[in-house]
């Protein structure tokens, strides 16, 4: 992983809407650290740097250090909570991760080669994509920042589900534990709209046809 993301923590001992107000109002988030079997711990973070880190992709799909009294806990981050018209964080939710305990997490998606795809640069068609992120499993050390999704074969018409996607070591896509059902299409190449508005005309005329 190229970005390391770490957290200044201090410890939060009044809790409730007003004690939360007013550390907004001293610039600090009130966050729940919690999880691998240990008491939650209340905290408080510094509100421009959550903000700064929150414009980071990778931040909602990595490992954070999180520094608190002294000490450095591993943990993702599971909830956010915001202000519905400020730019204001309200809550964070962090879990705590061990390296030998499987997590699951969204991770985004990046799809490749889109331009230069065959059913767009020769078949006129356009690119449509299903989902933006994934979730899934895996050990701590082998999250990966994004899924790469390469589009480069796909002909207009095709479609790339979940099982074709190309995964790192040691990750699965938690959809497809539950049967072949989950196996959703991720993007696909839809036809020109010209093509597919002369083919609904084409199909009322034979209609019509058929029916005088």
């Amino acid at each position: 992983m190229s970005v390391n993301f770490e957290l200044q923590a201090e410890p939060r001992a009044d809790q409730g809407k007003g004690a939360s107000r007013r550390l907004r109002r001293a610039g600090k988030v009130p966050a729940i650290l919690y999880g691998e079997g240990k008491d939650p711990q209340p905290i408080t973070l510094d509100h421009n740097a959550v903000m700064l880190n929150l414009e980071h992709e990778a931040f909602y799909s990595h490992i954070l250090s999180v520094k608190l009294g002294g000490k450095a806990e591993k943990a993702i981050l599971r909830d956010v909570q915001r202000h519905p018209c400020k730019p204001i964080i309200l809550h964070l939710d962090l879990l705590r991760v061990s390296e030998d305990h499987a997590i699951r997490v969204h991770v985004p998606l990046h799809f490749t080669n889109e331009e230069s795809c065959a059913g767009v640069k020769t078949g006129g068609g356009m690119v449509s994509h299903q989902m933006v992120e994934v979730e899934v499993e895996c050990l701590p050390k082998h999250l990966p920042e994004f899924i790469e999704v390469d589009v480069a074969s796909l002909n207009v018409g095709d479609s790339l589900h979940l099982s074709q996607i190309s995964l790192p070591e040691g990750v699965s896509i938690v959809a497809l534990s539950h049967g072949p059902d989950h196996d959703l299409p991720v993007v696909s190449i839809l036809k020109p709209r010209g093509a597919a508005a002369e083919e609904e005309a084409g199909g009322e005329a034979a209609e019509g046809g058929e029916a005088s």
